[in-house]
């Protein structure tokens, strides 16, 4: 046992009674001291005092704020694919790289599509001038007919004007026939003189010289009133010549005319000009499809962000569909918390959040909920819980929360998969 042992041990005065032990000098200035008393009493109730504020600030914000710590920055990664299967020529850019939208990343062998590109563009060159060729036939014909249909109508003209010999023709049958009448009259007397005659002459009342006289009479008149008929006939076999020539000569013009102005002429060759344009518009169609192909070929960054992946080579083959390059996007990062079940019966989209990221101690961020996911994490695991079997256990579930940054700062980069802790304003 040491002095200081000893010492700390009561007295026992000669009657046996225990006696207080004697005070360090430490102690007893302590206690000795009011105003070092006073000063312990200050600090003490100092320290109770900020320990009261900040545990009643803390308790005031926890009932106002849901918090978790299982949060991190996310985003909408774009995976760079190629739409064709061709062979890699050259690459623009590599892993952590940044680039700016349109920014060409990959470009692909471009020999076969550039070839196709150009029979496609001879192709649409050459319908488009059988085309206009077709079209200036349409006008061609156009024209060709109503020239044609204007030379029938002339034709028509012309026959309707070979009327007039039939009427000429007609008049000569008039005057024919109006001459038979007196022609038969004077064959009429002539006979009827020349039998008067005979009968003088028989009973020798008359000379038998004018016996011949009447007979010869007779006989002119006779040949004159045959020729009155003959002529006659002679007219209307001119009539009906000269009607049927006048008839066939204008059936011949309307039907030249219908001929040539038959509207099917002008539609067939409207119909080969159609044909030749929807050619066109085809082949042109093929020819924006070689122009896509050969587009293609060249392989350009589709946001501003930066390299996050590289999957490929320069002289490989890639396939329609995979993965070149995978790129972060710059803009459009936001923060997915998974928030217990118990915490977002108030929680709604638009509540500000405070921010906390781990890279950045003591900087405060903000926020605000963008949206609250429709079902829990385990609904989207592999194998989702079956609660209808007998070995359930109640367990906590988690809801993502897609939180915005309001306030990023670039001299503060962001990037996915960053811890971050999140406390959400729910009253």
């Amino acid at each position: 046992m040491d002095s200081r042992s000893v010492e700390e041990q009561p007295r026992t005065a000669g009657d046996g009674s225990a006696q207080p032990a004697p005070q360090s000098p430490e102690k007893r200035s302590l206690t000795s001291n009011p105003a070092l008393r006073q000063v312990g009493l200050i600090v003490g109730a100092i320290v109770v005092i900020a320990l009261l504020f900040w545990g009643i600030r803390y308790f005031l914000y926890a009932r106002t704020h849901a918090s978790t710590d299982d949060a991190k920055i996310d985003a909408s990664s774009i995976q760079v694919t190629s739409k064709i299967s061709e062979r890699v020529e050259q690459i623009y850019v590599d892993t952590d790289q940044q680039v700016h939208k349109g920014q060409l990343l990959i470009q692909l062998n471009d020999s076969d599509e550039r070839s196709k590109y150009e029979q496609a563009k001879a192709a649409v060159a050459a319908q488009r001038a059988q085309a206009a060729a077709a079209q200036a036939d349409v006008t061609l014909t156009q024209q060709t007919v109503a020239a044609q249909s204007l030379e029938g109508l002339g034709g028509i003209t012309q026959a309707q004007s070979g009327m007039g010999d039939v009427g000429a023709a007609n008049a000569s049958v008039i005057e024919a026939e109006a001459e038979v009448p007196a022609a038969q009259q004077a064959y009429a007397k002539a006979e009827a003189d020349l039998g008067r005659t005979q009968s003088l002459v028989s009973t020798g009342d008359l000379p038998r010289q004018q016996l011949d006289a009447a007979k010869a009479a007779a006989a002119a008149a006779g040949s004159q009133y045959q020729g009155a008929l003959a002529s006659v006939t002679a007219a209307q076999d001119k009539l009906a010549a000269a009607q049927a020539q006048a008839s066939g000569s204008l059936q011949s013009a309307h039907g030249k005319y219908q001929e040539a102005s038959a509207p099917s002429r002008v539609a067939a060759s409207e119909a080969q000009a159609s044909a030749a344009f929807a050619n066109v518009a085809s082949l042109q169609a093929q020819l924006q499809f070689a122009s896509d192909q050969l587009s293609n070929t060249r392989i350009r960054a589709a946001v501003d962000g930066s390299i996050g992946e590289k999957n490929i080579d320069v002289g490989q083959t890639v396939a329609p569909g995979t993965t070149l390059l995978t790129i972060i996007p710059a803009q459009n990062i936001y923060i997915t918390a998974n928030y217990k079940e118990t915490q977002i019966g108030g929680m709604r989209a638009g509540q500000p959040v405070d921010i906390s990221i781990d890279a950045y101690k003591g900087v405060a961020f903000h926020g605000h909920v963008i949206a609250i996911n429709p079902a829990s994490q385990n609904t989207y695991s592999l194998i989702p819980a079956q609660n209808a079997s007998g070995n359930f256990i109640k367990v906590t579930q988690r809801i993502p929360v897609k939180i915005s940054i309001d306030d990023a700062r670039p001299d503060m980069p962001l990037r996915p998969g960053m811890s971050v802790e999140t406390s959400v304003k729910v009253k």
